[in-house]
């Protein structure tokens, strides 16, 4: 199973918080890397790439959202 489809199983309270950690984690991450500590440069990239995916997941989830209340 993918990532994704580990995001689509959860509901969106879950997702909000989800991406609520994963963007303090960013935060966290740069600041790290503005003051030299970050060692491993390859966790910015996985945790921008996490919440793209997040946030994809919740559009998704709102556009079935809309269609499943117009029909």
């Amino acid at each position: 199973m993918s990532k994704v489809d580990e995001l689509r199983e959860q509901d969106v309270d879950e997702l909000a918080l989800r991406l609520n950690d994963a963007r303090e984690e960013l935060m966290n991450l740069r600041f790290q890397q503005a003051s030299g500590e970050l060692t491993d440069h390859n966790r910015l990239k996985i945790t921008r790439r996490q919440i793209a995916r997040i946030l994809t997941v919740l559009k998704e989830q709102e556009g079935t959202a809309v269609v499943e209340s117009e029909e």
